[in-house]
């Protein structure tokens, strides 16, 4: 007969300690990252969601910055369609898009190519040519590459030697949105060095295989690295798309704040600037901003939705 001893009973209060302990545990440490949080979640309220809605407000109002707003519906946005302004910096703006945006990606792309290839001093070059995109945005900037593109300057004289007598295109209203469409594309160092990381992961036994098979440079290019590249691609493509839809300091300072001559940069958002903060309608230009956050949405649903025909992930070729 086997003798079998009584498990000693622990007290129901000493059984429930340890759970609530560690309930208490995870409740400071939860209380500790909120309130490490808390600078960013009063930032982003105040800052950013507090006047998102503010201004979702003002778009159905008449409020110039002075006064207490007034309701007036959908008065703004009938306003705002059937203006010839609003209009004209529409068609400015997706001018601006369709060339700027695909011609900055190909010389990223052009250059990542380039430089993705092995050389002494890589690194070297690879600042170098990254080094426009953090100084690119600044003021100094714009207002080198209006005494760049001025009547009389560097490119005036250059284009004269090719027999090209337009001269400067700052003052001429059907070249003006060519110099900030150049200067979009000289900042193309953030895309490439994407298209850098993208070009890193493409495995050199596709590349291996079809040189054996044949297979020259563009094919190469065609059938392998673009398929390979075509997420990174995808996202490059988003976020210059959204970027290019948002330009405003260099057309406002290259346009010496005039956003012209004869409104040739008058870009969205310098409209909305004008109309906001010059002309003190700021139901006005809440509408516009509102408009312009529906039509990069609707972008963004596009581009999602194309990205199923071009696109190619390898979880979905597995």
């Amino acid at each position: 007969m086997t003798l079998v001893k009584d498990a000693p009973v622990r007290p129901a209060g000493k059984r429930s300690a340890a759970p609530a302990a560690g309930r208490r545990g995870r409740r400071r440490e939860n209380l500790a990252g909120y309130l490490f949080m808390s600078p960013w979640i009063a930032g982003f309220l105040l800052l950013t969601a507090g006047p998102m809605i503010a201004s979702l407000y003002y778009a159905f109002t008449s409020y110039n910055l002075f006064t207490p707003p007034q309701w007036v519906g959908l008065d703004n946005f009938t306003t705002m369609f059937q203006d010839p302004r609003w209009q004209k910096s529409v068609e400015v703006t997706l001018t601006y898009v369709v060339v700027a945006t695909p011609l900055k990606l190909l010389l990223a792309l052009g250059v990542a190519l380039l430089l993705a290839q092995k050389r002494r001093g890589q690194g070297l070059y690879r600042a170098a040519f990254y080094m426009p995109s953090l100084i690119g945005a600044s003021v100094s900037v714009g207002f080198v590459w209006r005494a760049l593109f001025s009547d009389d300057a560097v490119v005036d004289r250059t284009q004269k030697i090719f027999g090209l007598d337009v001269g400067g295109w700052i003052g001429n209203p059907d070249y003006v949105i060519y110099a900030l469409v150049a200067l979009s594309i000289w900042q193309f160092g953030a895309p490439m060095v994407i298209f850098l990381a993208g070009l890193k992961q493409v495995p050199q036994e596709l590349y291996e295989a079809a040189e054996v098979d044949g297979a020259g440079p563009l094919r190469r290019f065609w059938n392998i690295t673009l398929p390979m590249i075509s997420p990174v691609l995808f996202f490059n493509v988003l976020l210059e798309s959204i970027h290019a839809f948002q330009v405003f300091g260099s057309a406002y300072v290259v346009s010496d704040t005039r956003c012209g001559p004869a409104d040739a940069t008058l870009v969205y958002t310098c409209y909305l600037y004008q109309k906001g903060f010059k002309e003190a309608q700021m139901g006005f230009a809440s509408a516009m901003a509102w408009t312009l956050v529906v039509a990069v949405a609707l972008v963004t649903a596009v581009l999602f939705w194309s990205q199923k025909k071009w696109v190619h992930y390898e979880e979905a070729a597995k």
